[in-house]
Parts: C-alpha cells; structure tokens; sequence
C-alpha cells in the first residue's frame, strides 16, 4: 500500500500527464471559420465540399467551415456579393459573367466540375434519338435556361422560339408528350424520369455538342482575395481534397452528412449521381486530369466567352477576364488521391 506522501506524489503525477495530453491534443492554433454557401440542396454534386468537412480535411487546413445549404429561395451569389457569407457555390460560366456585367465584385477561383452537366431528354423510339433531331421537337426549358444556354442553341444548331415551352421543374408535360424534348441534369433528371415514368430516356449531354462551360466553381469577394490570400487557398486546395476523397474513397459519411442536411435525398440518387460524375468525368476529367481537380485555363474561358457573346448572351466588348484567377488552382493538389 502506498504511504501518503506516495499517494499524494503518484496523485500529482497522473494530473500532470492529464494536463499534458490535454495541451497535446489541442490544436496548435484556432481554427478559422469560413462559410459556404451552396446554390442547392445538399446532393452528390455538392459530395466533395461535405466530404472535406466531415473527414477532417478542412479542419487540418485550420478551417472550421460551415456549409450552408441553398434551395429556391437562397441566392448564394447574392449572399456572397452581402458580406453574409465567405465563399459561395457558382452554377456555371454565364453567371461568372453577369457578375462581370453587373460589377458585381465576385470573383471565380476554382471550378470543381470540368464539365457542366447540362442536358437535353428525349423519349426514345419516337424520331428523336439523334441531337440534330431535337430542333423539330417541343422543347420544355426553365426561365434561365432561356436566357443563356437557348441562345447558344438556336445560334449554332437551329432551335426556334416557337418550339420553346415554360419548364417549372415538374416533369409531368414532358412524360406525357412523347414528341417533346426537356432540359435536366446529367446527375438528376434522368434518374427521375426512370423512377416516375419508367422508361429510360436519351440524354444528350451539351458539352459533347460544344457547350463548354464550366460549373459547380467556388466564388468568394475580391476583397477576401485582397485581405485574406491564404484563407481562399486553404478553402480551394481543402475542398480539391474532398473531392478526390468523395470520387475514389470512402463517402459513406459524406453521405450521411448530405441525408441529414437534405432528408428527401436518398441512397439510390446518390449512387446514381456519383456514378454520372464519374462515368462522364464531369469532375476529374480534360485539364483536371493534367492539373488537377478545380483546373480552369485561360483558352477554354476564351472559347466559352466567344460563343456565348456571339450568341448574343453577354456583351462581346465585356472584360470577362475580371471575374475570375488562376493563381490558386492548377497546382496538383491531391492528385495521389486518384484511383
């Protein structure tokens, strides 16, 4: 049995070790908070920013980041451009350009998809198996889609006004009109039409027929740049992480994460998703595959710009090189991590 003053001593080493590993176990400084805002609800194509949060990516590069979801009544943009939030989620290139246009002081620094998964659905059987087909058909598409990507299309393959129908995201006139085309997305829209009206339809992807946009890029305010350089590449090389980690590792709690943000999400559209993503390369693909995920290059912004303008969508005299920068990307981050 210990004497007392050997219980005291034994006593006083034990908190010592306590304390010890309690210091030890702290990190070696606080860790930054950051926000970001996503344009949607939580979803696979939002996979690598969750999995950076949830496997510690962002906190090993000092961020204690919180992502706030979007849906139709948040606009990230406009959140960012307000100072509420540091970082927001883009949509694609055109809208890089109105915040040009707008002198909105928003600038693009990484986009985590190399391809806009854009598409066009159409029933098969029915003479429109072909995308040059397409032009003679009814064609439902959004309000925005109208303004930006429906230019482009009747400017380089022939679409009419006349054939353009209001799409309120509800695919029902679509299902029911077997000589109707609809706009969607890659990663969603035909995972739903198979579900409700239990026919695969043929989906043309409008990046294999030139429409180079970029999409799914992180945005912050020029005055971040300007103040807080590390802070912004810390977020961007977090986040390409995430997303090598998401594609070829284990995302099983990054998808939990996304279920418990967005309960309507399930296992089955989050395989799917995940499965176009990587079957089309619509993240780690073209100049990613060279560069690194988050790649952009001054050529392909060219190009896309070039038909955008002659398309009529944004003015030609536009200095759309303001709203955006390379210096954070294209600097291999991660890329060990591909599979």
């Amino acid at each position: 049995m210990l004497r007392a003053s050997e219980r005291s001593a034994h006593s006083m080493f034990r908190c010592s070790l306590v304390t010890f590993f309690a210091v030890v176990a702290l990190p070696a400084f606080a860790l930054e908070k950051a926000t970001f805002a996503t344009n949607w609800r939580a979803q696979a194509e939002h996979g690598g920013f969750y999995q950076a949060l949830v496997d510690g990516t962002y906190a090993r590069y000092g961020l204690d980041v919180t992502i706030q979801q979007g849906g139709p009544q948040i606009n990230a943009r406009l959140l960012l451009a307000a100072g509420r939030v540091d970082f927001a989620m883009g949509a694609n290139t055109i809208q890089m350009f109105e915040s040009v246009q707008q002198n909105v002081p928003v600038v693009t620094v990484a986009s985590m998809f190399q391809i806009e998964p854009a598409v066009f659905m159409s029933h098969p059987g029915e003479g429109l198996d072909r995308f040059e087909d397409l032009p003679s058909a009814t064609v439902f598409i959004a309000s925005d889609f109208r303004a930006s990507v429906w230019q482009w299309l009747k400017q380089s393959y022939g679409f009419k006004d006349e054939k353009a129908k209001p799409y309120g995201f509800n695919s029902a006139p679509f299902i029911a009109d077997k000589k109707s085309v609809q706009e969607g997305i890659l990663t969603s829209e035909p995972y739903a039409i198979e579900q409700k009206a239990g026919f695969r339809p043929n989906v043309f992807l409008l990046a294999d027929y030139g429409y180079d946009s970029y999409s799914t890029t992180i945005e912050t305010r020029a005055e971040t740049i300007d103040k807080k350089l590390d802070l912004v590449q810390r977020f961007v090389d977090a986040s390409i992480i995430g997303w090598y980690a998401y594609l070829y590792g284990d995302n099983a709690a990054a998808n939990a994460a996304i279920k418990r943000d967005n309960p309507e999400m399930t296992d089955a559209q989050l395989a799917f998703s995940l499965a176009k993503m990587k079957e089309r390369g619509i993240v780690d693909s073209g100049d990613a595959l060279a560069l690194g995920i988050g790649a952009m290059t001054d050529a392909r912004m060219t190009s896309f710009f070039d038909k955008i303008s002659k398309a009529g969508v944004v003015p030609a005299e536009l200095d759309y090189r303001k709203g955006y920068t390379l210096r954070f990307i294209g600097k291999k981050v991660g890329m060990e991590l591909r599979r």
